[in-house]
Protein backbone atom coordinates (compact mmCIF):
# COMPACT_ATOMS: atom_id res chain seq x y z
CA UNK A 1 0.00 0.00 0.00
CA UNK A 2 1.65 3.15 -0.94
CA UNK A 3 0.34 6.59 1.01
CA UNK A 4 -0.12 10.13 -0.42
CA UNK A 5 3.41 11.42 -2.08
CA UNK A 6 4.73 14.93 -0.54
CA UNK A 7 5.93 16.79 -3.61
CA UNK A 8 8.48 20.12 -2.87
CA UNK A 9 8.10 23.13 -5.01
CA UNK A 10 10.98 22.61 -8.17
CA UNK A 11 12.84 25.22 -6.36
CA UNK A 12 13.55 23.54 -3.48
CA UNK A 13 13.90 20.19 -4.76
CA UNK A 14 16.68 21.72 -6.98
CA UNK A 15 18.20 23.27 -4.24
CA UNK A 16 18.68 20.04 -2.11
CA UNK A 17 20.67 18.00 -4.06
CA UNK A 18 23.62 20.41 -4.79
CA UNK A 19 23.67 21.56 -0.93
CA UNK A 20 23.97 17.43 -0.54
CA UNK A 21 26.70 17.61 -2.48
CA UNK A 22 28.09 20.63 -0.88
CA UNK A 23 28.09 19.21 2.49
CA UNK A 24 29.79 16.28 1.78
CA UNK A 25 32.91 18.17 0.08
CA UNK A 26 33.01 20.23 3.28
CA UNK A 27 32.54 17.26 5.14
CA UNK A 28 35.38 14.87 3.45
CA UNK A 29 37.75 17.66 3.47
CA UNK A 30 36.42 18.41 7.05
CA UNK A 31 37.36 14.82 7.35
CA UNK A 32 41.12 14.87 6.58
CA UNK A 33 42.00 18.12 7.97
CA UNK A 34 40.48 17.34 11.38
CA UNK A 35 41.86 13.72 11.34
CA UNK A 36 45.68 15.16 10.02
CA UNK A 37 45.71 17.79 12.39
CA UNK A 38 43.21 17.75 14.98
CA UNK A 39 42.33 14.46 16.36
CA UNK A 40 40.11 11.49 15.67
CA UNK A 41 37.12 12.27 17.49
CA UNK A 42 36.33 15.30 15.19
CA UNK A 43 37.43 13.78 12.53
CA UNK A 44 34.64 11.26 13.37
CA UNK A 45 31.80 13.92 13.52
CA UNK A 46 33.33 15.16 10.35
CA UNK A 47 33.22 11.05 8.42
CA UNK A 48 29.67 10.95 10.13
CA UNK A 49 28.40 13.68 8.65
CA UNK A 50 29.65 12.52 5.00
CA UNK A 51 28.37 9.14 5.20
CA UNK A 52 25.24 10.82 5.89
CA UNK A 53 25.28 12.86 3.31
CA UNK A 54 26.05 10.22 0.69
CA UNK A 55 23.47 7.78 1.94
CA UNK A 56 20.67 10.62 1.04
CA UNK A 57 21.96 11.58 -2.33
CA UNK A 58 22.21 7.57 -3.28
CA UNK A 59 18.43 7.30 -1.17
CA UNK A 60 17.54 10.39 -3.82
CA UNK A 61 18.97 8.75 -6.50
CA UNK A 62 17.34 4.81 -6.31
CA UNK A 63 14.17 6.72 -5.39
CA UNK A 64 14.47 9.19 -8.58
CA UNK A 65 15.44 6.54 -11.08
CA UNK A 66 12.79 3.99 -9.28
CA UNK A 67 10.07 6.42 -10.10
CA UNK A 68 11.20 7.23 -13.67
CA UNK A 69 11.47 3.00 -14.58
CA UNK A 70 7.81 2.66 -13.44
CA UNK A 71 5.32 3.20 -15.39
Amino acid sequence: MTGPQQTLPSSQRDLKRPLLWLLLMISAVGNVVANTYVNGFVGAGFGLAAMGCAAALISRHRKGRRDVTRP
